[in-house]
């Protein structure tokens, strides 16, 4: 991590790798990383034929970017909807979501919330196997 007086720079060398079986993520921007409370960034990478199942954020709006591959994205309980590299999905507060990769090869997204906070809930998650920096 590079300090530039209050700001920084991140990459996935200097984040923890938070591992499940659907696939992997690294924030590169929160709170413990960064000190940001109002927002949190980072990158997934969902396996193929795997994904996140139906959730919600009580306390903080998603955006998701679709980096690279394909996946079905569902928003408040509608039918899903086939993204691809470009799409920018943006999910209230509360709102109840999935995204599940469809396509033959990983897909890669990137994740801000609004506040910063919601993410902690996957380090807390007890499926999830968390790498520390510098063993990943």
């Amino acid at each position: 991590m590079h300090q530039l007086g209050q700001g920084c720079i991140t990459t996935e060398k200097d984040v923890d790798q938070i591992v499940f079986d659907w696939g992997k993520i690294h924030f590169l921007s929160d709170e413990k990383v960064t000190g940001s409370k109002s927002i949190s960034f980072g990158t997934v990478v969902l396996e193929p034929g795997k994904g996140h199942v139906r959730h919600n954020h009580p306390d903080a709006d998603e955006i998701i970017y679709f980096v690279s591959g394909e996946g079905e994205q569902m928003v408040d309980d509608q039918p899903a909807v086939i993204c691809n590299a470009g799409a920018c999905v943006w999910i209230p507060k509360a709102v109840y979501h999935s995204t599940v990769n469809s396509g033959s090869r990983p897909l890669m997204l990137v994740v801000a919330y609004v506040p910063a906070g919601s993410e902690q809930s996957l380090r807390q998650d007890p499926a999830a196997t968390i790498i520390p920096v510098g063993q990943h």
